[in-house]
């Protein structure tokens, strides 16, 4: 948990902006309305109810502590006088001033146009504005509240969905786990709410999304087996969020593929294909993922991916190119074109490809209906192409594997 915050404090050489400010903020109905909770503004462009990552026993302790220091009530003759607010600040100035000259500098304000009283009404908005935290402050308290037990699910969702916004710089992202963030936030993928794990993997992936650093991190951490075992959930926003995570930390990174296939990740993946009733949208996130790993096994110069020796597996993949929707048969062709080239030329390999021509055969037919109707032509032409050139590479292969057993008769 983190320690108690020290309370803010504020300088003498600052009143001055107080007490000229004090009057138009008690006289003008547009600051008043702006008191009343419209400028309450948060990075979710809702009303900001700022987490404070503390329980009350801390909230407690500072309250004596500011009651024994007694700090806000001393003397002002020094001018290095602080204040532990801006309220404070702002009585003590108004008790040690002219009334006098505050009721003039009221009087010339209320002499002020439209125009000027807006000018100086603008000029407030933008302080207030400059005082906003940072961003490492923003996630700061984030996470304090994700380590904060007593925090309620409300905060803790709060929490979660302003680190998803703060995470897209890549600077904040490398901040993340020097302030202390990756731990909880990987921790939160075992909360009991639904809610909470998706939107945690959710910032995990976009965390990690083209950082090989972050990616390597979060992977230290184990959070791979984790993200594998939501893949396996019955809840489809969840097991969505999952695969985005798992696609972010294994793209373009030998290592986190490796650990995937330690996981049984491919596992889950047939899983998901194979299952009755799952979402297309769901489907389609397999495939392309699966279509990348196959992508990047040829292109580091790996002949073989070692879950294509998986029957089951390849079935499923196949399978999807019979399925209603065209927009995932298309993303399942280029799978299916991938995974025939790391194929090796074993004719045992290549069997598991056996319910491939007829699938190809059965999607033509399908295309060139789609293609008698003008608004699906161009697509559905685009898709027969690719169906084609799986065609070709899966005929490529059976002559390879022909040739070989003929060379072995020899």
């Amino acid at each position: 948990m983190a320690g108690p915050k020290q309370p803010r404090r504020y300088h003498l050489p600052a009143i001055l902006a107080a007490i000229v400010a004090a009057p138009l903020l008690l006289f003008s109905p547009a600051v008043r309305a702006v008191e009343k909770g419209t400028n309450r503004s948060s990075l979710l462009g809702q009303p900001r109810q700022w987490a404070t990552g503390k329980d009350e026993a801390e909230i407690l302790a500072e309250a004596e502590a500011r009651g024994g220091g007694g700090g806000g009530n001393s003397p002002a003759g020094d001018q290095g006088q602080e204040f532990e607010s801006l309220d404070s600040m702002l009585q003590w100035a108004i008790g040690n001033s002219d009334p006098d000259k505050l009721r003039e500098k009221a009087a010339e304000l209320e002499t002020l146009s439209a125009d000027e009283l807006l000018k100086r009404q603008m000029e407030i908005k933008l302080v207030e504005m400059l005082k906003m935290p940072s961003d490492a402050e923003l996630m700061k308290t984030a996470i304090a509240d994700l380590n904060n037990s007593s925090v309620s699910l409300e905060d803790r969702k709060r929490a979660l969905q302003e680190l998803l916004v703060l995470v897209e710089p890549i600077d904040n992202t490398n901040d993340l786990e020097k302030l202390g963030g990756l731990i909880p936030l990987i921790k939160q993928l075992n909360n009991a709410d639904e809610g909470i794990r998706a939107t945690s993997a959710w910032v995990l992936g976009k965390a990690s999304q083209n950082n090989a650093l972050e990616q390597n991190q979060i992977l230290g951490y184990g959070a791979l087996k984790r993200l594998v075992n939501m893949g396996y959930s019955s809840s489809a926003a969840e097991a969505a969020k999952a695969l985005y995570a798992i696609s972010s930390l294994i793209r373009d990174n030998e290592h986190g593929q490796e650990l995937f296939l330690s996981e049984n990740g491919y596992a889950m993946l047939q899983h998901i294909l194979s299952t009755a009733g799952n979402s297309a949208r769901l489907q389609k996130k397999v495939v392309s993922l699966l279509a990348y790993v196959a992508d990047f096994h040829l292109s580091t110069g790996k002949s073989q991916a070692s879950f294509l020796s998986n029957h089951l597996f390849i079935k499923s993949v196949v399978d999807m190119i019979s399925a209603p929707d065209i927009d995932l048969q298309e993303k399942a062709l280029l799978a299916v074109k991938s995974l025939l080239q790391l194929t090796s030329d074993d004719a045992a390999d290549l069997q598991k490809f056996s319910d491939l021509d007829d699938s190809l055969d059965a999607l033509r037919v399908q295309l060139d209906e789609l293609t008698s109707r003008e608004e699906r032509r161009e697509y559905a032409l685009e898709v027969e192409i690719l169906r084609r050139e799986v065609q070709i590479v899966f005929q490529q292969k059976f002559n390879q594997v022909r040739g070989v057993a003929t060379s072995h008769e020899k």
